[in-house]
């Protein structure tokens, strides 16, 4: 403790440089914690899904719709206790980039079948069910337009063309923070009356009796319809969900070295400056050993000047990171449902701050002349 007086000393002889390194170390583990989250989400969401539902989609891949005509048959396969479905709508709100996850499902069907995932209040789902124009929408999309219920949505169609106006009748909330919040669901029967000759549903989903029976069914259904000239892919809908982030790219290798590129160059400013500060103070440190200092007491003020810059970064640059994103209820358009940053991350970055202070710290003092190995 004796010695933290000169430490502080040291630090506060430039003061801005000081703060400049402080607030680069602190940028960059900010950018290495949000780059490093955008992983672990996919990762969960990869993960989301429950193992006794099963989706079925086209074989060819999942942009082509699976025959309306399957329903039955899904139905009558052994294992199966019930059938619903949906297509991706892909619609935006005023401007293109208000866009946002929204869904026409077989609404009935498709509630009770996630009713275990969405939380939506009974007289909000009675009122949805029985109006054809109603939709529901989760908790934070409303929270981001300010949206409220009653009130009339237009939609501008990307894939189904045309404006398409909603009255909002619930509003859901995601049990599973995974699940995502910022979409919107309305009755699959509003496009196939504008779209009767070539509408079909976009993937069925189905629920089994026992999660035992996946490998089971998988087979029974794309057997059946493999000769077909509609024919289908069947998996769990965790194993789907693992499929869908695939269609990212190998974005965990991209997002981590853009992370630690980033955290190599901040490595190499902070070295800059220790190195600048024990260039400055070479007749200090003469006077210091003539007065009885080692090296090691020379070594363990420049790692403390070090580490003082390094942690302090961390804790501004990570604390920042873990106190905007989920307070904020970011999630990238709905593709990052659940975005948070994890005590993971946390621990990971604070380790990367404590061998940026050795590394950035251990140059300048071999440079200087007082290895460790000597007193």
């Amino acid at each position: 403790m004796k010695y933290l007086p000169l430490v502080w000393a040291n630090l506060m002889r430039h003061k801005r440089r000081t703060l400049l390194t402080t607030a680069s170390v602190a940028l960059a583990l900010f950018l290495f914690a949000s780059l490093r989250s955008v992983v672990t989400t996919l990762e969960a969401g990869a993960n989301v899904g429950s193992e006794s539902r099963m989706i079925v989609q086209s074989a060819k891949a999942i942009v082509f719709f699976v025959p309306r005509s399957y329903k039955e048959r899904l139905a009558a396969v052994p294992g199966v206790a019930a059938v619903t479905w949906a297509d991706w709508f892909g619609g935006v709100y005023q401007e293109p980039k208000n866009f946002f996850a929204s869904f026409a499902a077989d609404a009935e069907s498709y509630l009770e079948m996630y009713k275990t995932d969405l939380a939506l209040p009974a007289d909000q789902k009675a009122t949805f069910l029985r109006e054809r124009t109603a939709c529901i929408v989760g908790k934070h999309l409303m929270d981001k337009f300010g949206w409220h219920l009653g009130q009339n949505v237009t939609l501008k169609g990307t894939i189904f063309q045309g404006d398409w106006t909603f009255t909002i009748r619930g509003v859901f909330t995601a049990i599973d923070p995974a699940f995502s919040e910022d979409a919107l669901i309305f009755h699959y029967a509003v496009i196939y009356e504008r779209f009767p000759q070539w509408v079909n549903p976009g993937w069925y989903v189905l629920r089994l009796t026992n999660p035992a029976l996946a490998p089971q069914v998988a087979a029974a259904v794309d057997s059946m319809f493999k000769n077909s000239t509609d024919p289908t892919k069947t998996g769990t809908e965790r194993a789907f969900n693992a499929n869908f982030m695939t269609m990212w790219g190998n974005v965990s290798f991209l997002m981590d070295s853009i992370g630690m590129a980033v955290v190599f160059a901040i490595l190499l400013i902070a070295a800059n400056a220790m190195m600048l500060s024990a260039r400055e103070r070479v007749n200090e440190v003469g006077i210091l050993k003539t007065v009885g200092f080692t090296d090691r007491h020379l070594f363990g003020l420049v790692i403390a000047e070090a580490s003082a810059i390094a942690l302090v970064g961390a804790v501004v640059g990570l604390g920042a990171a873990k106190a905007i994103y989920r307070p904020s209820g970011f999630s990238a358009m709905g593709f990052l449902p659940g975005f948070d940053v994890t005590g993971r991350t946390l621990l990971t970055g604070m380790g990367i701050a404590g061998a940026l202070a050795l590394a950035s710290g251990l140059w300048p003092c071999r440079r200087r002349g007082f290895p460790l190995s000597r007193r």
